[in-house]
């Protein structure tokens, strides 16, 4: 049995992979979801200098809380930010990183930094239209959602605030040492933004990476297949 440790994308929370907590145990293993401050359950605790730090010092207070050891942890998306800061912090409790469709910034880079003018320029024009300067709008959900996880999607999803996305990452080398996986969602691509962390990995020692014919989210579109991918990694380790 292995552990798992989820850092969630943007806008998202831990309901987003409800459908993989009892995926992920049937196959023997255990599976922590927490929520960031600012979104989803904890959206009431959202404000304007709410950033990039405070998250993932909520994932690894769940660490230490929990006294997790041995754990793979699991960065989708933004969530790539926050997995990289709390594996650079605790890096002796971590056994392997996996990138699922993530960011993988160096030091000193934003979830901005890695983006091109025209996706940054979208990033401010949404919070200034939308949220009042400092929440930034969802993004879309994959064109291959279904109409059922459409509507559980968007009932939940919630504006993220924006220093998260501006923050600079500060990391001391500790990851880099640590086993890493990049798991790259290959179906529908516009504007792909993650390309690069997947041709990073595959020519960088420490990475292995894994394609996967879904979208975006695979925890919401293609459960089983993510399962089925982690599993694999998990009996590897």
């Amino acid at each position: 049995m292995a552990t798992f440790l989820v850092a969630h994308g943007a806008w998202s929370a831990g309901w987003a992979w409800k459908k993989m907590r009892p995926l992920m145990r049937a196959r023997g293993h255990e599976i922590f979801t927490p929520t960031y401050t600012g979104v989803g359950e904890r959206a009431h605790l959202a404000h304007k200098d709410l950033d990039l730090e405070a998250h993932i010092a909520d994932v690894i207070g769940v660490l230490e809380a929990e006294d997790l050891k041995n754990v793979i942890l699991v960065g989708h998306s933004y969530g790539g930010m926050v997995a990289t800061g709390v594996a650079d912090r605790a890096a002796p409790r971590i056994a392997r990183l996996v990138y699922l469709d993530a960011f993988a910034p160096r030091d000193g880079q934003s979830l901005l930094d890695l983006q091109t003018e025209e996706s940054r320029q979208r990033v401010y024009d949404g919070a200034k239209k939308e949220g009042e300067g400092w929440r930034i709008p969802p993004n879309p959900a994959p064109p291959d959602t279904s109409p059922e996880d459409l509507a559980w999607v968007s009932a939940h999803r919630r504006p993220q605030p924006l220093k998260t996305f501006e923050q600079k990452i500060r990391l001391t080398g500790a990851v880099d040492r640590l086993p890493r996986t990049y798991i790259y969602c290959k179906k529908i691509r516009p504007g792909d933004v993650f390309r690069q962390f997947r041709e990073r990995a595959s020519t960088e020692k420490g990475w292995t990476c894994i394609d996967i014919d879904a979208s975006h989210s695979p925890n919401v579109t293609a459960p089983e297949a993510l399962a089925d991918i982690l599993d694999g990694i998990a009996r590897r380790a």
